[in-house]
């Protein structure tokens, strides 16, 4: 596959996300917090796109998408351009979007470059199905608040997801795929909102790094 299609269907996966958001967001079938999760959710498969686009000699060219969102993210943040993945009332903890693409972007660098593709799919899609579902879950299911207004069932939920993610891609490891999902959830708990975004991955990256 030459590199400029390879880039464009890389590029093309993440605008196709947005458009679906924005699309389902105009016609009420998801509201604006359920945008955002879709979004938050359907880009984190970029990733196991890219394993397929992409390896350890072409890791330069997974890297430019990851960098592009992160200035377009941050204007999306700025001028409100792409209004199903930003809240009404802004603040500098909504940059979570922002830093979602500098942590894709971080482990897009390493993983690809030292062949290391499948703990940076943990990292990315533990962000992605994880927090993203415990968002939605800990909103839909009434249960205890625990830190930062998150509850019980949203870190539940931050566990179990993580948890069947790293069996599926990890399957002789889990014992430590328990440890990482624990780890996920305490650190999502932990971390104020839209820091998540950088808490979670690099840190199931680095765990996985280290010990896998």
């Amino acid at each position: 596959m030459s590199p400029f299609l390879a880039l464009l269907i890389a590029y093309g996966s993440v605008f196709l996300v947005m458009g679906v958001a924005t699309v389902l967001d105009k016609i009420n079938l998801l509201n604006d917090e359920g945008s955002r999760k879709f979004i938050h959710i359907g880009v984190s498969n970029w990733w196991i796109l890219a394993m397929f686009l992409f390896d350890s000699t072409t890791y330069y060219l997974a890297i430019i998408p990851p960098l592009t969102f992160i200035g377009l993210n941050y204007l999306s943040y700025r001028l409100n351009l792409v209004k199903a993945m930003e809240r009404d009332e802004r603040s500098p903890s909504d940059l979570g979007t922002v830093y979602y693409a500098v942590s894709l972007s971080l482990i897009t660098l390493i993983a690809f470059y030292h062949d290391l593709t499948y703990i940076g799919a943990l990292a990315i899609l533990a962000m992605g199905y994880g927090d993203g579902l415990s968002a939605v879950i800990g909103k839909a299911v009434k249960s205890k608040k625990l830190y930062h207004n998150k509850s019980l069932a949203g870190t539940t939920t931050m566990f179990v997801v993580t948890l069947i993610i790293g069996l599926i891609l990890f399957p002789a490891f889990w014992p430590l795929m328990i440890l990482i999902a624990l780890l996920a959830a305490v650190v999502e708990l932990l971390t104020p909102r839209g820091l998540d975004n950088l808490s979670v991955p690099l840190l199931i990256f680095l765990i996985g790094v280290l010990l896998l």
